[in-house]
């Protein structure tokens, strides 16, 4: 979820770096070798390194290192491709202890969650319980109220596209945010209904249909209308109709249990530009606790979700089309322009040609970036552990992180062309 101000810290703090790549299973290395040379998940020179030799780092730790050396604290990336599996981490995963990165541990996947939520309403309309085109006040009559908002004239498309108009009530749960204010105010639950009633304070930002401004109050409101067409409320239709049967034991939708499960990196907020840095592993329960971005999960798990979204695992075709027809963004700084978004589920070019899949999510102190092929082949997660209090920073590792995706995918997508 996206955070009400971004920070980012000016100079980063005195600290070691250690980085590491997984190797395949012995007993794989062999057949597998040939294949991950060509798909630049191990060293080209692999094959002839001598057992105490140290290979070249990967096109992938390089690009993670040149993460971390934009000042994040500890920063992970994990490629998997049809020729095998490359992970890399950077930085420490605790500013006292500088241990790694743990690898492949738990993290907050924030606005991801949306293309879960997104999934299960695009699921409900498979099945003929509700249409894309039905108002959100069939469904919740009488709650989008006030100030000018009017749930008459929205539709459940509008909300899952951001198209509604809707204000985002984040402002109202972290007005000012600041290390005080995430120490006294992160054990705070709200109930969805609280979060929407904060919202419609304010007047809309546009008429429904008329333009885009990513809304986190459209994705409670979606959490809230898979509760009242199933009975159930969208953390269990999450579980049953995608994390059981996609068998992704590592992914849960906590709801208000603030703790990351472990092995997990320690997560950096810094508030203002040039100040501490702020321990805020603990989740910020106003804006981590509902269904737009309350979930945690780990590398593995997201690319092995967003792959199989993308293979038409989860959804029918007339509804992987509908999440995949998309409306022109602004470009955010850092980001490479011509971005769009669908149904929960952002495309981004790469610069090799084509796009790739996936929805950025973040909060205070983690980004999480996955990003999947079109046809759900490769994936990448880009995983970062502190948040900066300088913008300029903050775009710089954006950016960094960008060039991570488009590299990796770029990569793979070369050496399935070059068989």
């Amino acid at each position: 979820m996206p955070t009400p101000t971004p920070t980012t810290r000016r100079r980063a703090p005195r600290q070691t770096r250690r980085t590491a790549v997984r190797r395949l299973p012995r007993r794989a290395a062999t057949a597998l070798l040939a294949a991950a040379v060509l798909s630049g998940l191990v060293p080209t020179g692999a094959g002839a390194a001598t057992p105490t030799a140290h290979p070249a780092p990967t096109r992938l730790q390089q690009d993670t290192d040149a993460l971390h050396t934009t000042g994040v604290t500890g920063a992970s990336a994990r490629l998997e491709t049809p020729r095998g599996i490359g992970t890399a981490r950077s930085g420490t995963t605790d500013l006292r202890t500088e241990r790694p990165v743990p690898q492949g541990g738990y993290v907050r996947i924030g606005s991801n969650t949306k293309t879960f939520v997104a999934t299960v309403v695009l699921q409900l309309v498979g099945e003929g319980r509700l249409s894309l085109d039905d108002t959100v006040d069939r469904w919740l009559p009488g709650l989008v109220r006030g100030h000018g908002n009017d749930g008459r004239r929205i539709t459940v498309r509008q909300l899952l596209q951001h198209t509604s108009g809707l204000p985002d009530y984040v402002g109202e749960v972290a007005p000012h945010p600041s290390a005080a204010e995430y120490h006294r105010n992160r054990f705070t639950p709200y109930t969805s209904a609280q979060r929407i009633a904060l919202a419609l304070r304010h007047p809309p930002s546009f008429t429904p249909g008329t333009g885009w401004q990513y809304s986190n109050t459209n994705y409670v409101l979606a959490g809230m209308l898979i509760h009242t067409i199933t009975g159930r409320s969208w953390e269990h239709e999450v579980r049953t109709r995608i994390l059981r049967p996609l068998h992704l034991a590592h992914t849960s939708a906590p709801g208000d249990d603030p703790y990351l499960p472990r092995p997990h990196a320690t997560d950096y907020q810094q508030f203002a530009p040039g100040g501490p840095l702020t321990d805020t592993t603990v989740a910020y329960l106003p804006f981590d606790g509902d269904a737009d971005g309350s979930m945690i999960s780990t590398p593995a798990d997201t690319g092995a979700f967003y792959s199989a979204l993308l293979r038409g695992r989860l959804l029918a075709p007339a509804q992987l089309a509908q999440m995949r027809r998309t409306v022109a963004v602004p470009a955010d700084p850092g980001t490479p322009p011509g971005g769009r978004y669908g149904l929960g589920l952002s495309w981004t070019p790469l610069s090799c040609g084509g796009g790739y899949w996936g929805h950025s999510g973040d909060g205070y102190g983690y980004m999480v970036y996955p990003a999947t092929t079109a046809d759900g082949r490769s994936t990448v997660t880009v995983s970062l552990h502190s948040r900066p209090g300088d913008p300029d920073t903050a775009t710089r590792q954006i950016r960094a992180t960008t060039d991570l995706i488009d590299h990796a995918l770029c990569e793979a997508r070369g050496s399935s062309d070059g068989g």
